[in-house]
């Protein structure tokens, strides 16, 4: 995926300024960059949440997505596992929960926690069934904005990996604002500057 001359401004501060930047397939691309450089706002781009002001993204037409947001953006009133299915295809994982239940179970998650609303949950608990929601999910681009946010370092560590484990092979952008978050991440690794 190409991404050419990419321009977002909110009012008279230029975000995004002409952002050039190939997301090669089968790799992550690691985001770095201080707050209000354009990293959530690259992410709203490439999703179809936020139109550019100019530029263009190709290879992205028809292009099935997936994301971890800075917010869970999950079914409060619905179970971890019925949360993860809702984005599984009609084949084989929707029809055997047990395989939700083991990716759920690798990032630390078990028991009654997979089946009580999210919304009995801790945060920690609910960022990692956004997680697992995302790297279950058939995508083409897998977009994932501060994921380990929330985590404790033991959580994070192993949800990293596991993260990590799951991209390998698929085209993915993970921004964060840690360097040893990145650093656990092999691929291209772009900063971002501060707004202007």
């Amino acid at each position: 995926m190409e991404i050419s001359g990419l321009t977002k401004r909110f009012g008279t501060t230029s975000v995004l300024d002409h952002l050039n930047l190939t997301l090669r397939d089968g790799v992550t691309t690691v985001i770095m960059g201080p707050s209000g450089s354009g990293k959530t706002t690259l992410a709203n781009i490439l999703l179809g949440l936020l139109p550019p002001d100019a530029g263009t993204v190709t290879g992205l037409a028809g292009a099935r997505l997936a994301a971890v947001f800075q917010e869970d953006r999950l079914c409060e009133h619905l179970s971890a596992v019925a949360n993860v299915r809702l984005v599984l295809d009609d084949g084989a994982h929707r029809q055997r929960p047990d395989a939700v239940r083991a990716e759920l179970a690798a990032v630390g998650l078990a028991g009654e926690d997979l089946t009580k609303p999210v919304a009995q949950l801790s945060g920690g608990q609910r960022r990692r069934v956004a997680i697992v929601r995302a790297m279950m999910a058939h995508a083409d681009l897998t977009v994932l904005d501060e994921p380990f946010k929330g985590l404790d370092e033991e959580t994070k560590d192993r949800v990293m990996g596991h993260v990590r484990d799951r991209l390998a092979g698929r085209t993915a952008l993970l921004i964060t604002h840690d360097p040893a978050e990145a650093a656990r991440f092999e691929g291209p690794h772009v900063s971002l500057g501060p707004p202007r």
